[in-house]
């Protein structure tokens, strides 16, 4: 490992939905974001026909997107702008919350689920655009061999290639395995930072019946110092995922599924999901309630 990286997470054990849980790497206490990304999910694997599908009723977001990419499983989304879309693996699921959305999600797949689910806060002046949604098939997304890698280019831009998925921000965010023993080299801009998450899907058959969640420290990220260079060893066979940006000058108040840098509009929000006055999503009648 290099010695210009600042901080290593192991991933924390967090419940989402009924009874399901994700390793949860960002925020921590040790670092709130990386660039623009201010949350990061890794759900399963987990094998939903012996532990149930995966059911989030409609909850509320806003300043903010979100990004679903999937590794093994198919969700639907639903949300308040009448999207109803499968989300397969290797698809983009591109929302932006803006001035407040209203979404759900189930697993429809039995078999494994796996996955990465992110937030990207939206800079300042776009906290408060009209919510929007976009989802890009397999094709849409650069998929490239460089430096005995290979890449999917999910978001943003990097190594002269481009996705197709609209940011707000600088950002890039990628996919990577490793062909051979690589030592990976990327020196970030001055105003950059960025992490490496590390991950394997591979299970024993007999944790797949029992439903035991990955060992601590199958999964990590590594976060790298602003404008230094990223180094770090990748074995062949190395499944990860790159990501950073730019940081926003200015702070992000995060509460429940709100992200904001106006504390009063983390408020208004709280205000407005109690009251019910986000949007609704067409055929779902239960919802999330605001945690207290």
């Amino acid at each position: 490992m290099s010695l210009m990286t600042s901080i290593e997470i192991n991933p924390k054990k967090r419940e989402i939905g009924t009874g399901f849980f994700v390793r949860r790497s960002l925020p921590t206490a040790k670092k709130r974001m990386i660039g623009p990304f201010i949350f990061w999910d890794h759900m399963g694997p987990i094998d939903t026909q012996a532990h149930g599908a995966m059911v989030v009723p409609p909850h509320p977001h806003i300043g903010l997107s979100t990004l679903t990419w999937l590794l093994q499983g198919e969700i639907l989304h639903r949300d308040s702008l009448g999207s109803e879309v499968v989300i397969k693996p290797g698809e983009v699921n591109w929302m932006t919350s803006g001035a407040g959305i209203t979404h759900s999600e189930r697993s429809i797949s039995q078999g494994l689920l796996e996955g990465i689910q992110i937030w990207i806060a939206l800079p300042k002046g776009e906290e408060g655009r009209s919510p929007s949604f976009h989802h890009y098939d397999i094709s849409e997304i650069p998929y490239f061999e460089k430096d005995d890698i290979l890449w999917h280019l999910i978001a943003g831009d990097c190594f002269n290639h481009k996705s197709p998925v609209e940011v707000y921000s600088s950002l890039f965010l990628l996919q990577g395995l490793s062909q051979k023993d690589h030592n990976f080299h990327f020196q970030l801009g001055q105003e950059d930072e960025a992490a490496l998450y590390i991950y394997s899907s591979h299970r024993k058959e007999a944790d797949l019946v029992d439903d035991i969640e990955v060992e601590e420290g199958s999964s990590k990220m590594i976060i790298f110092e602003k404008g230094s260079l990223v180094e770090y060893f990748l074995p062949k066979g190395s499944h990860f995922f790159f990501l950073g940006g730019k940081s926003f000058p200015e702070k992000r108040h995060i509460f429940w599924n709100f992200v904001s840098s106006s504390h009063e509009e983390i408020e208004h929000a709280k205000d407005r999901w109690k009251e019910q006055k986000f949007p609704k999503v067409p055929n779902e009648k239960e919802f999330v309630p605001l945690p207290e």
